[in-house]
């Protein structure tokens, strides 16, 4: 591992010992209880659609909301074309990104993808509830959109399955599919890491929910090994689990962005109009 990369995992190293000392530096609202502190900022509970074999906003999903939020500046210098959510879930996450960075206008464009077709007919109306809009997909993680989505996700944004089951429960297409991860809480997880690192970006960033059993620092350590920094930007801990917040972009330094083709000016500017995302969501048509 070069000197650079060595320094970048220590200080990684250094935040996840410093959370574990220091995890209740912010509170982590439990399900149920009032967001008002977010009323502007993130979707609102009452407002988000459910379904009986669709994930509930909970701990995990507030973490990662709340990192988001802690981020609202930097995401708002980025100015992203194409934010994408996978696993969407209720659509609290993706639809909360969308009202923080609502001042962005017409110039952000969001995607939803959620291999439960019941989610995905959640999330939709969760956004809509909300007055924000993003294309939602039924699919496995990404599938059918690498081509479409080479390079081109400036945010992604992953509370992926990451309890650990026994390695048949990965195959669920109900709500068993938003929690299930197979051996280590990292099946799923090790394969949404590969796709993302496809469609990112040179200038993308990936926010991604991990356990402490899932163990973050190995995650960091893969990522950066692919040409990743990466940051913990908060722990949470509940009363069944230990939750990290990560965060990752790519390191110039490291010179490992030769996976994403250049693009020319002419696709730069019209890349949306080239991804047919409303044929493939039917709802109402």
């Amino acid at each position: 591992m070069a000197g650079g990369d060595s320094a970048a995992v220590s200080a990684v190293e250094g935040r996840l010992s410093e959370l574990s000392t220091n995890s209740d530096e912010k509170g982590l609202p439990r399900r149920g209880k009032s967001l008002s502190g977010r009323t502007l900022n993130t979707a609102q509970i009452q407002f988000v659609a459910s379904h009986p074999e669709v994930y509930e906003p909970c701990d995990d999903s507030f973490a990662l909301v709340d990192a988001l939020l802690s981020d609202k500046a930097q995401l708002l210098t980025l100015k992203p074309r194409l934010c994408m959510e996978i696993g969407c879930g209720s659509g609290y996450v993706i639809t909360s990104l969308a009202i923080m960075l609502r001042q962005l206008g017409s110039g952000t464009q969001y995607l939803a993808t959620d291999i439960n077709q019941h989610a995905v007919e959640t999330t939709q109306a969760t956004l809509e509830a909300h007055g924000v809009h993003a294309d939602v997909i039924a699919t496995d993680i990404v599938s059918g959109l690498e081509k479409r989505l080479h390079g081109l996700v400036d945010v992604v944004v992953v509370n992926p399955p990451y309890v650990p089951t026994p390695e048949e429960e990965i195959e669920s297409n109900g709500i068993a599919s938003s929690w299930a991860g197979g051996i280590n809480g990292r099946q799923v997880i090790d394969r949404i890491l590969p796709a993302v690192r496809e469609l990112l970006s040179e200038r993308g960033w990936l926010y991604m929910i991990a356990l402490e059993d899932n163990d973050p620092l190995d995650i960091c350590h893969l990522m950066n090994e692919k040409g990743y920094a990466s940051r913990v930007l908060l722990k949470r801990c509940t009363e069944e689990e230990s939750l990290y917040v990560l965060k990752f972009w790519q390191d110039a330094s490291s010179g490992t962005n030769a996976s994403h083709a250049a693009r020319s000016p002419r696709s730069e500017s019209s890349w949306l109009s080239q991804l047919p995302f409303r044929s493939l969501w039917h709802k109402n048509a």
